[in-house]
């Protein structure tokens, strides 16, 4: 991900998430040497994702796919890129918070393997102003060892 590409992952981000990050969230991450990588059809952005490493673990912050692609397998797609990241980083886990109310990402997340964990109660604000709980869900990695 690129300065230069913040306007298509902002349009994305604004038509994936009920609320969505700023720029200068997304400048931030960029600026922090987080993970950030956009996948493309040609032109058109095709997905997102924004991660950090931490010791021994890593955190999927932010994933988008545009919705003339969703439904294809490219979810699966950004979730094995990240995993195939975060094993290079030396990461055994992955961590990750979803709105509870995001059934089609969750369903994704177990079908990869992700397990659910925990609540953060009141996590995730809502336009309506009110707030939402979000599920922490974990992958646990096997990093090959040469």
């Amino acid at each position: 991900m690129r300065e230069d590409q913040l306007d298509a992952v902002l349009a994305l981000e604004c038509s994936a998430h009920a609320s969505s990050w700023s720029r200068e969230h997304f400048l931030d991450c960029l600026r922090s040497g987080y993970h950030a990588q956009c996948w493309m059809d040609g032109d058109a952005l095709l997905g997102f994702v924004v991660a950090m490493s931490g010791v021994d673990e890593a955190h999927l912050l932010d994933l988008a796919i545009a919705p003339r692609y969703q439904r294809q397998g490219w979810g699966r797609v950004l979730l094995n890129a990240v995993d195939a990241w975060a094993c290079d980083t030396g990461a055994y886990n992955i961590w990750l918070e979803v709105r509870a109310s995001n059934t089609r990402a969750i369903h994704v997340y177990r079908t990869h393997g992700y397990r659910s964990v925990g609540i953060r109660k009141a996590y995730y604000p809502c336009p309506d102003g009110s707030m939402e709980d979000a599920i922490v869900m974990n992958l646990h990695l096997y990093p090959v060892t040469p």
